[in-house]
């Protein structure tokens, strides 16, 4: 994680989808890399089970909350 003198973060590539990304990035399951919030919340929904659908509707409800909130 790479913050810049004024706190914003810097665009970073997730190595797991290698989708850019700004902000806290979440460390994947395994503990061996940081990753997108995206993959970090896949990764957890799908440890709980959850189908690839599910996974998707729930992200999509995240996005929806996050552009509400700009």
């Amino acid at each position: 994680m790479k913050e810049t003198r004024d706190n914003l973060y810097q665009l970073m590539v997730c190595p797991k989808c290698g989708k850019p990304y700004r902000g806290a990035p979440a460390i994947s399951r395994d503990n061996t890399r940081l990753i997108c919030p995206d993959c970090g919340t896949r990764e957890a929904l799908e440890g709980l089970g959850l189908s690839q659908e599910e996974q998707e509707h729930i992200l999509g409800n995240i996005h929806r909350y996050q552009e509400e909130q700009e």
